[in-house]
Formats: structure tokens, C-alpha cells, sequence
């Protein structure tokens, strides 16, 4: 399989981050995928998320694996004061490999508390501009999402296109591609545009150590790419926000006649009421009208056929990149 900078700089054997999914992403996903050889990233984004559950969170990740993961914050502004948010990056940075950063503007004093605890930093951009920023600000990885991706997009052109921009602009700083990328095809156009690796989301979220609902599982597998749509219709608790997600889903949620879906239980074990259009994941302890919940997917979930193992996940797309890389042109 390729080296590139971004396997050499994290420590792992491809060139495949799986993407901080929420509550999707448990560290039975991300123990797997990084003993598959890929990269593992931890989703903090979920319910009940305090100092001690997620320490529990951290803890389980490191008993199922010795091997390099990262953290995943999802940083909207106003999701959290200040000094929680310095708690959570200096307890993932003790703990990871990699704090990754989303949904705000690069932050000088997010990137510096992760860089005292050791750990490298990584932040999501959708633009030119905010890749700038982000390698201005001393990020040791950037990953470009694309208006492929599936939920919460940053990115509002397509990933080819984002990837001419960034890499041009940031040529010293590893950069990831994401967005839309389901298939080892999608993967060797990628790389072969210069990324140093890809990012992957819908492929895991049908994967068995996945934290997802079931109904969500079998949604993903039976949708194709024209299924997956840009939207703004699970805008409850985190409105103006565009995202992607199955049609069946807003179909479902727009039918629905009730002010409350469904209903999941926190890592605290609260449980929470999830209003109709919220933009809450349907993790594996949702019941209640799941269908009509957030059910996000990026134009990938074409390429999702089935229920995998993660490392089943990781073997097909090294095993389709490396044939498609090895052919004469």
C-alpha cells in the first residue's frame, strides 16, 4: 500500500482516516478500524458527553487497541464554554494521537492546548481559505470536506475541486480528501490528485461495530448515491447548518404528525427526547420512529452494499486502490 505523509506522521499502515461520526463512532469502531491498519477517530458529538464518561469513552478505546487513534470534536460555536472545552482537548490529547478540530474557525488556543499535551492536531475545512488558516495556525493535518460528504458539510464545491485548491495552498501540511469517497476507485482518484490520504464515513456507518440503529443500517444499504441530498431539514438544535442525508429520511420526518420522533439514551444514561427535525444520530439506543430521524449519508452510500466488519471495510478499498494503481496507463 502507499506511504505518504500522513501514515508516516500518525503511524498507521494505509492511508484511510474513518470519520468522527458521533455517536456512530464508539471505540468498538475505532479500535477496529486502526487494528485493520487505517486510522480511528473517536466521536465525541453525543449525548451525556461529561469529563467522566468521556474518560470511560477514552478508556475503552485504549483497552480494545494499542495501536494510533484520534478524537473528534465537533466545535460549533456556542457548543460548549471555554473551559470544558479546554478539558475535553487536554484529556483526548493525553490519550490520542490525533485532535481534530470542525465546524468553527481554526482556533490559535484549540491548536495550542492540544500541542502542549503532546498529540498532533487535525482540522476539517471546506475552503482555500480555511485551509490557510488552519496551516497558519500551525495544524499538523488538514482534511478538505467536500458538498459530497454526508452530515454536517463545510464544503460547497466538489472534493476534486476543493483538493486543487487546498493542496496548492498548503503544500507543506499533510491534506485528507472527503467527501463522497465509498470505493477504492474514489480512492485512487483522490490520491492520484495529490491527497495524502482519504476520509471515510458512510462505508463505517454500515459497518458492525458502528454504534447506528439497525433501521438506519438497512436504510444506508438499500439507498443509492442520488439518495443522499444536501439539505437543511434536520435544523432542531443546530439550525442553518447544511447536511446530508437520506431522502427516505426527510420524507419520513416531513410525514411524521407529532412533535417528538423518537427518544435515546445518553452515555450518562439520561434519556433524551428527539424532536421532529432534530439533528440527532440514531445510535443503537434510539427507539420510536428511528426512519424519521437524521439518518446523514454522503454520496457514497451507493458503494454501501451490505453489513461489514470495519476491517472488512479497510481490506476491500486497499485491495480495489492497489489494483486500480497498479494498472498501466
Amino acid at each position: 500500500m502507499l506511504t505518504t505523509r500522513f501514515t508516516r506522521l500518525v503511524g498507521c499502515a494505509v492511508p484511510i482516516q474513518q470519520a468522527g461520526m458521533g455517536a456512530a463512532a464508539p471505540p468498538e469502531l475505532v479500535a477496529a478500524v486502526s487494528e485493520a491498519g487505517a486510522f480511528g477517530m473517536l466521536g465525541t458529538a453525543r449525548a451525556g458527553l461529561n469529563a467522566t464518561t468521556f474518560a470511560a469513552l477514552l478508556d475503552r478505546t485504549r483497552q480494545l487497541t494499542t495501536r494510533p487513534f484520534g478524537v473528534n470534536f465537533i466545535m460549533r460555536p456556542g457548543s460548549a464554554p471555554a473551559r470544558s472545552a479546554r478539558e475535553f482537548i487536554e484529556q483526548a490529547a493525553k490519550s490520542s494521537r490525533v485532535v481534530e478540530f470542525f465546524y468553527t474557525d481554526p482556533s490559535a488556543e484549540f491548536v495550542r492546548i492540544a500541542h502542549d499535551q503532546g498529540a498532533l492536531v487535525s482540522w476539517q475545512v471546506g475552503s482555500r481559505d480555511e485551509a490557510l488558516a488552519a496551516a497558519d495556525l500551525g495544524c499538523d493535518l488538514i482534511v478538505a470536506q467536500s458538498i459530497e460528504a454526508g452530515g454536517h458539510v463545510r464544503g460547497t464545491i466538489g472534493l476534486l475541486s476543493l483538493l486543487s485548491e487546498v493542496l496548492d495552498a498548503v503544500p507543506g501540511v499533510p491534506v485528507l480528501g472527503a467527501g463522497g469517497i465509498g470505493s477504492g476507485r474514489a480512492m485512487a482518484a483522490v490520491l492520484a490528485a495529490g491527497a495524502d490520504g482519504v476520509r471515510v464515513g458512510t462505508r463505517f456507518l454500515a459497518s458492525e461495530e458502528a454504534g447506528v440503529h439497525p433501521t438506519y443500517a438497512k436504510a444506508l444499504v438499500a439507498a443509492q448515491a442520488h439518495d443522499s441530498v444536501y439539505t437543511r431539514t434536520f435544523h432542531v438544535g443546530w439550525p442553518e447548518a447544511p447536511h446530508r442525508a437520506l431522502r427516505s429520511a426527510i420524507a419520513a420526518a416531513e410525514a411524521f404528525n407529532g412533535e417528538i420522533v423518537a427518544k435515546v439514551v445518553g452515555l450518562d444514561g439520561t434519556e433524551i427526547a428527539v424532536p421532529r427535525f432534530g439533528a440527532r444520530v440514531p445510535d443503537g439506543t434510539a427507539t420510536g420512529e428511528v426512519e424519521a430521524m437524521s439518518l446523514y449519508a454522503g454520496e457514497s452510500v451507493g458503494d454501501v452494499k451490505r453489513v461489514l466488519p470495519a476491517r472488512e471495510v479497510v481490506r476491500e478499498l486497499v485491495e480495489q486502490v492497489e489494483q486500480l494503481l497498479r494498472r498501466p496507463w
